[in-house]
């Protein structure tokens, strides 16, 4: 199974020069945040398969103009071809905008959810839009991640956690992909292909 991962920059060899057949083999496509709503409805309606978002700190405007034939899996555990995947958007708190969290509010979220992933048995992937605090997080203050996410992989292990929010182009010496115990972190900035 291929998972398409993306976030933050519309890929301009899937949207701009897209050609038919281009998506041929993603089974999946996880959006992280921070992308247009008419380029995930073009990305699904092309690639005919699940495409699941997060907000990004950016992405307000989604309020009156959702992406169409999308699911939206913010705060919730949905199950896609035997994987179990969590939504958790959003970034740390900066400036008061929507989609900010302080470390506490986020904390409080996966609280939240603490019944769902017990039913579950647990999560595979792990879909954010800010990083976790030391794994692909930034030096900013808008871009730091968050600490408590490491609670929610220590006790549930899940195989993957996706996120976006730091662009590649902000430090290209730093890594796209992190190790943590039994979790793989990748940042989706723009693509990312995922062989599950």
């Amino acid at each position: 199974m291929k998972a398409l991962l993306i976030s933050d920059t519309e890929c301009s060899a899937l949207w701009d020069y897209y050609s038919p057949g281009r998506l041929d083999g993603v089974d999946l496509i996880l959006s992280c945040g921070d992308l247009s709503a008419k380029y995930l409805t073009f990305l699904v309606t092309m690639a005919n398969v699940p495409l699941l978002y997060v907000h990004g700190n950016h992405d307000h405007r989604y309020e009156q103009e959702p992406p169409e034939g999308c699911e939206c899996i913010e705060d919730r555990l949905v199950t896609v071809n035997g994987l179990r995947i969590l939504g958790l958007g959003g970034s740390a708190w900066y400036s008061g905008g929507p989609y900010q969290y302080t470390e506490r509010q986020m904390s409080r979220r996966i609280q939240r959810l603490a019944f769902a992933l017990w039913r579950a048995k647990g999560v595979d992937i792990v879909v954010t839009h800010a990083p976790m605090q030391g794994f692909g997080s930034g030096d900013d203050y808008a871009h730091r991640g968050f600490d408590c996410f490491a609670q929610l992989l220590d006790r549930w292990k899940p195989r993957y956690l996706i996120h976006g929010h730091v662009h590649m182009t902000y430090n290209p010496n730093c890594p796209r992909i992190f190790q943590r115990e039994d979790t793989t972190i990748i940042n989706a900035y723009e693509r990312y292909l995922l062989e599950l």
